[in-house]
């Protein structure tokens, strides 16, 4: 089956000057895989006739499906539908229904349509209006040589309503289309290029039919699997029985699949050994408490946290000894042992975990440059710890830090 690919335009100045943010093609590009087209280019491109005539030729040689948004306002500023109208040789015609949407919109909120509004549903000839239910710029529908162009208003809610009622259903009927399926296995603890090599023989066995991606984020690389085929239970089962032959090889890294965050397997982790926890937190802030508790019902494990960023609360809160600050200083692993023990005992809990370090600009040492983070673990009757050193910035630090707890603990759980 031949695949169908699609191209989306976005138009505006407002998008190019970066005053707005296009959040219209990430959710086109989306819906459009569920149905199984594939987007192959997203240009933005300003309110200038000739480069929207240009890309729209480009994108017509390269693809099946044009799909358009932005430009179709009132104001003379406005002008995709003008240009389209260039494009496909056709005169502008009122379209009594256009009309009618547009009457029933303004009769809705008791004003009259003003002048400028009714030119809103004046249509170039032979395209097929889209009704659009939240606003009163129509979308408009048209074929050439076997291919379509569809253009859409720029508002995302009035384009995605658009979308979702009349133009992905138009374009199931319109072509013959494959199965697209998406599978993603989540790694962390890894880089990209070693884990590339640790499955490099499995990767060059994938038939032709399945794509394997590499999406390396903060700490942590997302592999994911895209299958083409026809029938979507047989692609799936097939997928699947791949997944499981290359688990065996990268087990150690894999925290799970599809959408689920560090801390959602953490989380599960804990709920199902039926343990409770609590944070000590001196470089992260509090930030790896949010991570923990963001997870929907995290108050079944996770009983609360100190954030002591002065050493005064490292004392008095979670009980560090003097000695220990004095001698090693708070980025110490005795001063992480120290603070996962202390939040152990102040919360009463079966798991203590700390994050100490200089998350930075200033504050480094020679000896304890920028991003030097010690963690600890305190479990049944021992303390683990874990040194790493951070390239990033103070935010990244703090990012990064928590991450690499959230791992370390889902480490020692697995460990037991």
């Amino acid at each position: 089956m031949r695949e169908i690919f699609a191209e989306v335009l976005t138009i505006g100045d407002e998008i190019l000057y970066g005053q707005i943010l296009d959040t219209n093609t990430k959710w086109i590009s989306r819906e459009l895989d569920d149905i199984g087209i594939k987007v192959r280019r997203k240009i933005s491109i300003g309110d200038k006739k000739q480069e929207i005539l240009d890309a729209l030729d480009e994108s017509l040689k390269r693809s099946d499906i044009v799909l358009i948004t932005g430009g179709l306002g009132p104001t003379k500023d406005d002008i995709t539908k003008k240009t389209l109208a260039e494009y496909f040789d056709a005169e502008l015609e009122l379209n009594a229904s256009a009309l009618e949407d547009v009457e029933d919109i303004f009769s809705r909120f008791g004003k009259e349509v003003t002048e400028i509004n009714r030119q809103q549903a004046f249509l170039p000839e032979g395209c097929k209006k889209i009704k659009n239910e939240r606003g009163t710029a129509p979308g408009m529908w048209f074929e050439k040589d076997k291919k379509v162009v569809v253009s859409m208003p720029g508002v995302p809610f009035e384009m995605e309503a658009m979308m979702s009622k009349t133009i992905l259903p138009k374009l199931k009927k319109h072509f013959t289309l494959p199965v697209i399926v998406h599978k993603v296995i989540k790694t962390i603890g890894i880089g990209e290029s070693w884990l590339a090599e640790e499955i490099s023989d499995w990767e060059d066995s994938l038939p032709e039919h399945l794509a394997l991606a590499y999406l390396p984020g903060k700490s942590q690389v997302r592999l994911r699997l895209t299958g083409v085929g026809i029938d979507r239970e047989i692609l799936e089962t097939e997928m699947d029985q791949q997944i499981e032959s290359v688990l065996p090889v990268i087990k150690p890294y894999v925290y799970g699949f599809g959408d689920i965050q560090i801390e959602d397997a953490v989380g599960e982790m804990l709920k199902i050994r039926e343990l409770k926890i609590a944070t000590a937190e001196s470089c992260t802030g509090g930030f790896l408490a949010h991570r923990l508790t963001s997870v929907p019902g995290s108050s079944e494990y996770y009983w609360g946290s100190v954030v002591s960023y002065h050493n005064d609360i490292k004392k008095g809160a979670l009980e560090v000894s003097h000695k220990t600050l004095d001698a090693y200083g708070a980025v110490s692993e005795e001063t992480a042992t120290e603070m996962a023990v202390g939040v152990r005992k102040k919360f009463k809990t079966d798991i203590g975990i700390s994050t100490t370090g200089i998350a930075g600009p200033d504050g480094g040492t020679e000896e304890k440059p920028v991003g030097t983070v010690w963690m600890a673990i305190s479990f049944g009757k021992n303390v683990v710890t874990r040194k790493i050193q951070l390239p990033g910035t103070r935010i990244l630090n703090i990012e990064y830090t928590a991450i690499h707890a959230l791992n370390f603990l889902r480490q020692t759980l697995d460990k037991q």
